[in-house]
């Protein structure tokens, strides 16, 4: 049980460790945090059409590099991709993905962009997708 000490103090304890929890300043509250994400389209997170055109038809491998180089999230697309580091300059050089990876690449995305949104912080949400989940193993 948290203490009502802990909350006002933005602390609580999991599995008896002291865990620091983030506390928005009054200043970032109401505002959306919108991650640039690389060369993908902003028409690509707003148009539910457009994302499924974008899966489609392939996105070009060089969205793929401006995205992880945007993000600093190397090891996840690599995890994503199916692919060792030693391939990924083969993926930035493709003109167009398969659909499933298309899929997967733009799904991550606007996660990646959700969590910042949610977070209103990019450092933050990098922190929190970086960060290990117990109940999955680490």
């Amino acid at each position: 049980m948290i203490s009502q000490a802990e909350k006002e103090e933005g602390r609580v304890s999991v599995a008896g460790r002291k865990m620091r929890v983030y506390r928005p300043s009054v200043a970032a509250r109401g505002q959306v945090v919108r991650m640039k994400l690389g060369k993908i389209p902003e028409e690509v997170f707003s148009s539910r059409k457009v994302f499924i055109e974008f899966s489609r038809k392939g996105i070009p491998g060089d969205w793929v590099k401006s995205l992880v180089e945007a993000t600093g999230l190397r090891e996840a697309f690599l995890g994503i991709l199916n692919i060792d580091s030693g391939n990924l300059s083969r993926v930035y050089r493709r003109k167009a993905l398969s659909k499933e990876t298309s899929e997967e690449v733009l799904d991550a995305a606007r996660l990646i962009r959700h969590a910042a949104e949610v977070w209103e912080s990019k450092d933050l949400a990098r922190e929190w997708l970086n960060s290990p989940v117990p109940a999955l193993g680490g």
